[in-house]
């Protein structure tokens, strides 16, 4: 295996106090902001009964955790709420391109290359639910939160803004970045109300736990009731724009034995959840008064095997990765569902990606257990099976796995990969938090694991992708600082690495290919997954480098600060070598294409990764609901819901 740094989990101290109080907008703008008007927090109440103007949703939870930026509320209901309620610059249009959402925004153009800047024009009438204008403070917010807190979806393409300007009255947002940013379109999703935000009790590790304190979108949240496992929208009365065609759209928490019932006596006129093969067949049999399709949702399921403290060692994590059944959690996490469809074999373009290839071996672990090279390396490390448990120096290897709580599939998938390392003479502890936001904000949080915080060895959590792979390349598997070898570009994660300009229209991506199927090979990216496997990439054997703290201790940054390269992701990983080819990928000097042949191999054999599958949302629309969209990820169906409508069946 590769020679990478190892982290420690930890958490940064908080930087924000709260209280949920309406303020004025200040700062950076040049005019005061209109009269702030209270705006109530959604109530925890029994919602009113609905009619037949209301739109009710099954989705398969509505539990807290609602910030679409924190990994630990990933969640098909979080998407759906921040598509409703938040503005953003930029919104994937049918094809999956992003394209600028006029409802927000006049315009968003690059405006200068050297350096290389993006200014945004923001609609004048453009304001809160409280009154407050959407404004360049909650540009800055974001752009703070996304480059401080640990446990966020997509920092890579923030960590390149070096500057925010205020022009116009705060309506002008100039960006400026350290270096060329081809994803620039996918920054700035979900504004948050910074105003309102930035004293909420808690900070950001609290942020959108419960509700959103305003909102900017068409719908505004009347009722959360968790008892009765609903959330109640209605229109956004301060909406600038067009109305919502609809009343009120009613989230409800699905019962899946019920839902084909629920959806054919008009019960719940639309359904967005995971299914297992049994609910999908019910839903199947409803005929032509239920139209049935898949969405895929926006992160892909993964096993982490964390180079740190027992798996520092490279011999013990590729023993553990060859004890692995892969298969196996795949069908324990897809249940017989169209998840299973959507396996990952490959660490950055997920299933969806009309540009995926799988880069995974045939032969090789985790594509198959392979049981005689784990007893080989583990015996080399120093291990011998004691009544049928691996230890050394008298202690059994033992391992802390960790998940998002209860939440499925990832409990699901984490259980079978107990039951399998268990019986393979491997003792495994249950690390994981009562709270998903603990599992993320703090104990796999990069840093030193300074507070205390149980050690996790092993996590299965979701990898988020995105619209642009070399953001999700960089965010996912990156070191800090981000960008290496340059000047710097404003604060220590934001160094400059010297890589060439190019064009705003550039794509990060170059050229694209024919989605493969099972058995057909690849080329220079991988090669297809199937049951037989053919080549794609290359996996090391067994290597004899240090373990533990050796690595973390004699790895340094090549930057000219002299700043030490640490992990960055939840992984814990970082590699020197790939480090620069990651992040030109991340600026457009190199094809993402040409970065990957390089990329997936290395991160094959590094062993701290393991991709499963991409869960996937059935959607089930009844007759008399017109206006539905099969949008794609991340908004799916929710990105048309200004539209919906109920009609006659």
């Amino acid at each position: 295996m590769r020679a990478i740094i190892g982290g420690r989990a930890g958490r940064k101290p908080a930087v924000l106090v709260f209280a949920l109080v309406a303020l004025l907008v200040t700062a950076c703008t040049n005019m005061p902001p209109p009269p702030v008007v209270s705006s109530p927090v959604a109530a925890t109440s029994t919602a009113a009964p609905g009619d037949s103007s209301d739109i009710a949703v099954a989705v398969d939870s509505i539990g807290g955790g609602y910030n679409p930026h924190n990994l630990a509320d990933q969640s098909t209901t979080t998407q759906a709420l921040a598509t409703m309620l938040l503005p953003s610059v930029f919104r994937e249009g049918d094809d999956g391109g992003r394209v600028l959402d006029e409802r927000l925004m006049k315009s968003a153009e690059v405006t200068a290359h050297d350096p290389f800047t993006v200014s945004y024009r923001i609609r004048p009438d453009a304001s809160w639910s409280d009154g407050a204008p959407i404004a360049v403070e909650d540009f800055v917010y974001l752009h703070e939160a996304m480059t401080s807190q640990p446990g966020v979806v997509g920092d890579a393409g923030y960590r390149l803004i070096s500057e925010i300007r205020p022009a116009d009255g705060g309506k002008r947002v100039d960006v400026e970045f350290s270096e060329p940013y081809p994803g620039w379109r996918t920054l700035f999703d979900h504004l948050l109300p910074q105003h309102l935000m930035k004293d909420v009790p808690g900070g950001w590790q609290n942020a959108l736990s419960d509700s959103f304190p305003a909102y900017g979108g068409p719908f505004a949240i009347t009722t959360i009731d968790s008892a009765r496992g609903e959330i109640v929208l209605e229109r956004n009365e301060r909406y600038w724009e067009n109305p919502a065609a609809v009343d009120r759209v009613v989230l409800r928490r699905a019962d899946p034995s019920a839902l084909a019932g629920a959806l054919g006596s008009g019960t719940d006129q639309l359904a967005v959840v995971g299914t297992d093969e049994t609910v999908r067949q019910r839903l199947d049999g409803l005929g032509d008064d239920v139209s049935v399709s898949e969405v895929p949702r926006p992160y892909v399921v993964s096993t982490l095997l964390r180079p740190v403290a027992t798996l520092a060692d490279d011999q013990v994590r590729e023993a553990v990765e060859a004890l692995i059944d892969r298969d196996k959690l795949i069908e324990a996490g897809a249940e017989g569902g169209p998840s299973g469809y959507e396996r990952a074999g490959a660490h950055v373009r997920p299933p969806s990606d009309d540009d995926y290839r799988a880069t995974l071996q045939a032969d090789s672990s985790p594509r198959r257990p392979q049981p005689r090279k784990a007893r080989m390396l583990l015996e080399e490390a120093g291990y011998e099976r004691v009544a049928g448990t691996w230890t050394r120096d008298g202690q059994p290897l033992s391992l802390a796995l960790a998940a998002p709580g209860e939440r499925q599939p990832f409990k699901a998938v984490a259980d079978e990969l107990t039951r399998q390392l268990v019986e393979s003479g491997i003792e495994v502890r249950d690390a994981t938090p009562q709270a998903p936001r603990e599992l993320f904000n703090r104990l796999l949080a990069p840093g030193e694991n300074s507070d205390g915080a149980v050690q996790v060895d092993m996590a299965v959590v979701g990898r988020p992708v995105s619209g642009d792979p070399a953001s999700s390349l960089a965010s996912s598997y990156g070191c800090a600082p981000l960008v290496t070898g340059g000047s710097s570009g404003g604060d220590e994660d934001e160094d400059g690495s010297g890589a060439g300009n190019t064009d705003e229209s550039s794509e990060s991506a170059d050229g694209r290919t024919e989605e493969s199927e099972p058995g057909d090979s690849g080329d220079g990216s991988g090669s297809s997954e199937s049951e037989t496997g053919e080549s794609g990439g290359s996996t090391g054997d067994a290597s004899d480098s240090d373990t533990g703290s050796n690595e973390t201790e004699t790895a340094q940054s090549d930057d000219s600060d002299g700043d030490p390269i640490r992990p960055a992701n939840p992984a814990g990983y970082c590699d020197p070598e790939l480090q620069s080819i990651i992040v030109d990928a991340l600026t457009g000097s190199k094809p993402l294409d040409e970065a990957l042949r390089t990329v997936e191999p290395a991160l094959w054999d590094a062993g701290v990764t393991i991709p499963l599958f991409q869960p996937t949302d059935t959607v089930a629309v009844t007759a008399d609901v017109e206006g539905v969209r099969a949008s794609p990820m991340p908004a799916g169906p929710f990105a048309s819901a200004v539209e919906w409508s109920r009609g006659e069946k």
